[in-house]
């Protein structure tokens, strides 16, 4: 059916599914939609992780298939326990008259390759149309052009950002340029539209679909209130991993050769030291790990319920495996005994890890799950209110992700905050890291291949990060280089190979382009080293902890650790600096009652990208006064600006409807929705006539309309009353 054609069916089609949309996936379907309109044919929806993108994917999908928008549709991911995962959605949403999408639309899953001619939507991995298309066997069904008139494609970003433990087995990728080669090859096999969704756009991801037609971002849906904040991460920080490994001079050193199983015995030729992003990777601490697990189970107490799940990131298999051991041992140390299956290793190399994955999500234990990159992306625990870093990260896109992991409501468990404890620094390290690089600098990547994107690449900010990873290669491998390579490189480069670097550190992007084409042979000498898996650095220094302190991110494009009080005394100098330029920030110190909803989530908004947030000023407020007030965001405004006493929230709604109610002779139905508006604005702040237009107050109460003839007219000057009373001296 042509597009002018569907347009105005897709625009009369109504949103009353049972799926029960939330008002910003209506815009992003109505985003998607009005871009085909206007024939579009790439196109890219942005929305955080947890804000129901497959409940938004289906409902965009149905409604498309409805109207003959589209005949068949591709629906692609790169996992197979994602393909999963989106297959159990499809055949348990429900659409219309209590039928599911499944059973109104015939779906194909990822065993049955072939669809036949009443397939609507075929679920599929990247890889196996990979293998079917690049790859074909004799028994193999040939993918026409027209097989689909529509793709679209789950968690678009992950080009090679791939869980290693869960790669699928039909086919590897060589690299992320392989990956995103063939990615492309699968999306160009089809005349179609391409749809891509995703939570954190990478640099790849948009030159495919371009830039988002849509985006509903991770503060916008804190500060909506579908999910969950963070605290201000909790900095561990150890004697080792402020000052580093280090050997002196002739001391013996020992190493393990992963590739042999020994231990061998060097004296160091001259000081060698490793920094806490190394931890782990390239040197083995027990003495490190043991610190920061027994500073973990202080704050950790597996049989509590409502401290939820935890959810630690290490850098290795091996290192998981070392996690585990030392976790236990403090928890148990602790608290006394726990249960042994309250700890688990979840990786690729564990048996069954899928199955693993279902007990962390659905049953009591485990409890803390100790992964390296397996839960990173498209695994949905709502449960998880604590997170731990202990590896090291150089992509803001896997940091989102994994941050990802925590950011879904769990009301089960009254879930109001999750916690992030960083044992290596990372919340400070990768804040410098833009969120559009599409790759992590892969130690692993050769440097023909680097060179090999030198001369294809173009774009200049490519180009850079290009020879950046170069010349941090060159720095790693020329320590490392027999005499020999050495003699060899520095025949060819012409210069002695401690200059090298710096030469080039201090040319531009075009000299040093040149300079390798010219050199090309240099390539193959530092690649002969790549053959073996690194032997692995062993540690016996004692370690201690320093201190443990809170990262209060002052500004928008700045993260430090601090002391709470400089905090608060940063959040009070911005409101005098801001007050009278901010026009929200003067109707809440001055007329509190002429508030708008509209301007509270502007300035939720503005307060929250300069780095103060509603639940950053709590912590930062019970870290430095030793009391934990659940205030409002309109609370700490006035405390810090007029001096109001600050008082929980709940506490100041409770005061201010008992006052009221306390004011005059009600009536019982006038009092019962007094007491219904006061839990109400203990959940959005601000009611107003929009708020009584929705929910049960329009179900059971008929709207603002039907209530104001309840309070005989006067309904709105009760609601400013309310008002005036809430934000009176202490309620």
């Amino acid at each position: 059916m042509p597009i002018a054609a569907t347009v105005p069916l897709l625009a009369e089609n109504r949103y009353n599914y049972g799926l029960e949309l939330r008002g910003y996936q209506i815009k992003a379907i109505r985003a998607i939609e009005a871009a085909l309109a206007t024939e579009q044919r790439e196109l890219l929806l942005a929305m955080a992780t947890g804000t129901g993108k497959t409940k938004t994917c289906i409902t965009l999908v149905y409604r498309l298939l409805k109207t003959k928008r589209f005949r068949r549709i591709l629906f692609l991911v790169d996992r197979t326990s994602l393909g999963e995962q989106a297959t159990n959605a499809f055949k348990d949403s429900r659409m219309e008259n209590l039928q599911t999408f499944a059973d109104i639309f015939e779906l194909k899953e990822l065993d049955d390759t072939t669809p036949n001619s009443d397939t609507k939507v075929q679920i599929a991995t990247v890889q196996g149309m990979v293998k079917r298309i690049l790859y074909p066997s004799d028994e193999t069904a040939v993918l026409t052009a027209d097989q689909y008139d529509c793709i679209v494609v789950d968690e678009c970003h992950r080009g090679y950002l791939p869980d290693r433990e869960l790669s699928e087995v039909e086919l590897t990728f060589r690299d992320f340029n392989d990956y995103v080669s063939k990615y492309r090859r699968v999306l160009e096999q089809f005349d179609a539209v391409k749809i891509g969704l995703t939570a954190t756009p990478a640099l790849h991801t948009t030159q495919i679909f371009g830039d988002p037609v849509f985006t509903y971002s991770y503060r916008e849906a804190v500060i909506d209130g579908w999910l969950i904040d963070h605290e201000p991460p909790i900095q561990i920080t150890t004697a080792l991993s402020e000052d580093g490994i280090q050997w002196q001079p002739g001391e013996e050193m020992e190493f393990f050769d992963p590739q042999t199983g020994k231990l061998d015995l060097i004296h160091a030729p001259d000081e060698v030291r490793v920094e806490v992003e190394q931890f782990n990777k390239r040197v083995v601490t027990q003495e490190f790990n043991r610190v920061i697990c027994e500073e973990l189970a202080r704050h950790i107490d597996p049989s509590i319920p409502e401290l939820g799940k935890t959810l630690i990131f290490c850098a290795t298999d091996a290192h998981a495996d070392i996690v585990v051991d030392q976790l236990k041992q403090a928890l148990r140390e602790q608290y006394g005994e726990i249960d042994d299956d309250a700890v688990a290793k979840i990786t690729g190399k564990v048996d069954r890890p899928l199955q693993l994955i279902r007990q962390f999500r659905n049953e009591v234990n485990p409890k803390i799950a100790v992964t390296v990159d397996l839960l990173t992306t498209g695994i949905d625990v709502p449960s998880i209110c604590n997170l731990v870093f202990i590896r090291r990260v150089n992509s803001r896109i896997l940091y989102e992700q994994m941050l990802g992991r925590a950011t879904r409501r769990c009301d089960e468990i009254g879930k109001e905050v999750f916690r992030v404890f960083d044992a290596v620094n990372l919340y400070e390290a990768i804040a410098p890291v833009s969120t559009m690089r599409p790759l992590v600098v892969n130690p692993n990547i050769s440097f023909t291949k680097l060179l090999e994107e030198l001369d294809t690449i173009t774009e200049p900010a490519a180009v850079d990060t290009i020879v950046d990873q170069l010349l941090a290669k060159i720095q790693r491998k020329r320590r490392h280089l027999s005499e020999d390579a050495q003699a060899e490189l520095e025949a060819i480069a012409g210069t002695d190979i401690s200059a090298i670097v710096s030469q080039l550190a201090q040319s531009d992007s075009t000299q040093v382009q040149a300079w390798f084409r010219q050199r090309r042979a240099i390539a193959e000498i530092l690649d002969r080293q790549d053959g073996g898996t690194q032997p692995l650095l062993i540690s016996y220094h004692a370690d201690e902890l320093r201190r443990v302190e809170r990262g209060y991110g002052v500004a928008e494009s700045s993260s430090r650790y601090g002391r709470p009080e400089d905090y608060l005394d940063s959040f009070k100098t911005f409101l005098q600096q801001n007050q009278n330029q901010i026009a929200a920030l003067m109707v809440v110190t001055q007329r509190p009652r002429d508030l708008t909803r509209q301007q509270l989530k502007e300035l939720r908004s503005l307060l929250d990208r300069a780095g103060y947030s509603e639940k950053a000023l709590q912590v930062a407020w019970r870290d430095a006064k030793n009391e934990d007030i659940a205030a409002s965001i309109i609370g700490f405004i006035r405390q810090a600006a007029l001096g109001d006493p600050l008082v929980s929230y709940g506490e100041r709604v409770d005061r201010a409807i008992n006052k009221l109610l306390a004011s005059q002779p009600w009536t019982v139905p006038q009092r019962k929705w007094l007491e219904r508006i006061g839990k109400q604005l203990k959940v959005e702040t601000i009611v107003d006539q929009n708020a009584l237009d929705k929910g049960e107050f329009k179900t059971q109460g008929g709207g603002f309309e039907r209530l104001n003839k309840v309070f005989n007219g006067q309904l709105a000057g009760i609601l400013g009353e309310i008002s005036d009373r809430l934000w009176g001296n202490a309620g």
